[in-house]
Order: structure tokens, then sequence, then C-alpha cells
């Protein structure tokens, strides 16, 4: 393998970050049906690239077979998700002086759940979205979405027909594309000379400090730093011109660039980032190594509690299909015999099976039937959400818990 940025060949021995063993693609959900044939394992093994320090996973299954037709996250089930993106929507049309001139486009842009923000204030706006059922979604809440992957050729192509775009929005998208090079090209492409793009990511100091391995899976292609990003985006003649930590997704970074050539300022937060990247030890080998032992110690964690409930005789269920809690459940081994069930909001996923693990998802009524001990919530970074959502809970005298970082109950 070679680094998917600057093309240095990568060692599989030497250069590991984390190696999670084999698992199907955590948003592979299964039918009924699927039960009765075998999936795919493909391998769960993250790298370092020692030149660049970017952090990947091999494109071990093809993108367009990961975001296909039968994609089940939609991003409009989260009440919190869609008030960051309000929030958004407000300080960057303030920020930047959008009015019904502008053109906004947003990439990997779902279910419409940010664009419908930026449509009501008169804006222009289009997704672009690969996904046919979340760009569905999209288009029947009145968003112009356009179904396609987004790379250079593309955007080329969307500005001759469409015209440059003011601002160009980008969450939770540059870790999801296999060829990050051409993704940032196309960004430069569809770029007005004085437009602005965001890009928000999960920040890569937060995934190793707080052990957030579980957010490793094949759909993420690269994990983030904003010293990576500067490179891979001056290699497009893209700067950035301020950073702002977020509370999103265990702990995130959203940049705000625009060309080379505009002459917006740097603030100064750009210049701290770099230095607690610097002071975190980002720079240096020695901070890619040690959480391949944590989440050992995560996933044993889990097992030991489990195993004791069930042998105590009470009762756990689970609570949020998400991606990262499939990661979790296949990396220990935990099947329907420690988890029966998992209870979700989305009806994308209802009735349908966790991949690997094989854990059926079910409606929130099925915990209020079976009142469980304990729900172990999987989406932890919607942890606070998620209790107050299910408060009745302690009625009963129930509880909650997570497993990462750490196992908790409260």
């Amino acid at each position: 393998m070679n680094c998917r940025h600057c093309r240095t060949p990568l060692d599989a021995r030497r250069d590991v970050f984390l190696d999670l063993g084999a698992a199907p693609p955590s948003n592979a959900f299964l039918r009924e049906a699927d039960l009765l044939r075998p999936e795919t394992h493909f391998p769960l093994k993250v790298l370092t690239c020692p030149e660049c320090l970017l952090v990947q996973v091999d494109e071990v299954q093809r993108h367009d077979a990961l975001f296909d037709a039968d994609y089940v996250y939609f991003s409009s089930f989260s009440r919190s998700w869609l008030e960051h993106a309000r929030a958004y929507v407000a300080l960057a049309v303030e920020r930047l002086g959008l009015d019904e001139r502008s053109q906004v486009v947003e990439v990997a842009s779902n279910d419409g759940y940010l664009l419908q923000y930026v449509r009501e204030r008169g804006i222009r706006c289009v997704g672009i979205e690969p996904t046919a059922g979340t760009a569905r979604a999209a288009r029947e809440r009145g968003i112009e979405t356009v179904e396609a992957f987004f790379g250079r050729e593309f955007a080329a192509g969307f500005a001759r027909a469409r015209g440059h775009a003011d601002l160009i929005v980008g969450n939770n998208v540059l870790a999801h594309v296999p060829d990050i090079d051409d993704f940032v090209a196309g960004l430069r492409e569809a770029l007005a000379p004085q437009g602005c793009i965001t890009l928000e990511f999960p920040h890569l100091l937060q995934l190793v400090r707080q052990r957030q391995f579980d957010t490793v899976y094949h759909e993420h292609f690269s994990y983030l730093s904003l010293h990576t990003v500067e490179r891979i985006l001056g290699a497009a003649g893209l700067v950035v011109w301020d950073v702002e930590t977020l509370p999103t997704h265990g702990g995130s970074l959203r940049l705000w660039v625009q060309h080379a050539a505009h002459a917006r300022p740097a603030t100064p937060r750009v210049e701290a980032m770099r230095r607690t990247e610097a002071r975190a030890g980002m720079l240096e080998p020695a901070f890619y190594r040690g959480l391949q032992a944590e989440a050992e110690r995560i996933k044993d964690e889990l097992l030991v509690f489990l195993i004791g409930e069930r042998r105590a005789g009470r009762r756990v269920a689970g609570y949020g299909a998400a991606a990262k809690g499939n990661t979790l459940l296949n990396f220990a081994g935990v099947r329907p015999d420690l988890l029966p069930f998992v209870a979700d909001a989305s009806p994308h996923k209802r009735g349908r099976y966790l991949p690997g693990s094989r854990i059926p998802v079910v409606d929130e009524s099925r915990l209020r039937e079976w009142r469980p001990d304990t729900v172990l919530i999987l989406p932890w970074n919607l942890a606070d959400e998620i209790a107050r959502q299910l408060a009745w809970v302690r009625e009963h005298g129930g509880r909650f818990a997570t497993a990462v970082p750490s196992l908790e109950l409260f």
C-alpha cells in the first residue's frame, strides 16, 4: 500500500496505527434473508504514513460499494446534529455575508439536514450526495440534490454548468473519500475566487486521547489532523484561515478554507492549533503508537461487564445502531447471547440486523416492554441526548452505560 496523499510506501508491520482484525462494513446492515448467507469480512488495519503522517485504512472494499443505494445512515434522526447544522448556517451566513445572490454547495449532503436551513434563508443551494436513499429524502424536503461522487472532474463540470460556489460545506466527508487529493482538487475547482470552504472532521488528537478506536471503520479512509490536512490542502492551492474546535463526534475541528491567492488573513486560532498538535507530539512517530493496547482494554472491560450481568440474571439491551457501535461489538465478539437487541430511532435500520454480530435492530417500544436493567448506549457521543430521551428507564430502576473511553455506568 502507498500513502493515499504523498504516495510513500507503507509497511503493514512497521506503520501500524491500529489493527482491529477483520469485520464487515459497519453500515452494511442485514435483512432477514441475508442471515442465511455468509458475510464478507475485510481487514480493518490502519496505518500511519511516516512522511506526511496521514493515518489511513487501505481501500479493501470499493467506496461505491460502501456508499450504495441501501446506505442506512440518515443525518436527521439526531436532534443535536440538526441543532448543530442550524447554528452553523446562521454563523456562516453572517460571517461570509451570504444572501440570495450567493450559491451554497454541500458535499455529502445526506438527507438535506443542513441545506434546509440555507433554503429557509432564501439562499440558492444544492447538495451533492452519492447515496440514492438519502438523496431522495433530501428532494422530498425540497432540496435540489445531485446524485454523484464528488471529485475534480465532477466539480469542473458542475462549475461550468452552475457557476462557482460562494460556500462549500463538507461535514464529515473528508475522512470518507478514498482519493483525498482528487476530492480536495474538486473543492478548489468548484470554489469561487473569493469563496470559502468549511470542513468538519473528527480530530485525530481526540481520537487518540479519548481512546475512540470505535470510530475506525471501513468508510473512514483517513483520520485527520490539522497538520496533515493543511499539507493536503496546500498541494491543491488552498489554505486554512480559521480553525474551530467542536464537541461533535467526540471532538472535531472545523476548518475555514480559501484559495491561497485570497487575502483574508489567518486568525490566531490557526497557529494556536498548530502549536497544540505539536505539543501533543503529533509530529512525532511515538504519538501513533499505543492505541492498540487501549482498544483491547476497552474490549475486555465490556466483555467482563456483559458476561457478569448475564450470570447475575440482569438484562442488558443496546441503544443506537451506530457504525461505531458495530466496530466495538465486532472487535469484542459480542453476539445476541450477551446483547439481545439494539433499539434505534431510525426506521431505515429497524427490522434489520447489525453486520457481523447479527444483533436485531428494534423499535424503542421493545425497550419499554423488556425493561432492561442497563441500556448500553453505543453512540457515546450522543449519550446525554439519548439518556434524556430514555429518562423513563430510570423509573424501573434501570441505568445507562457507555464503553468508550472506559466502561461507565450512570
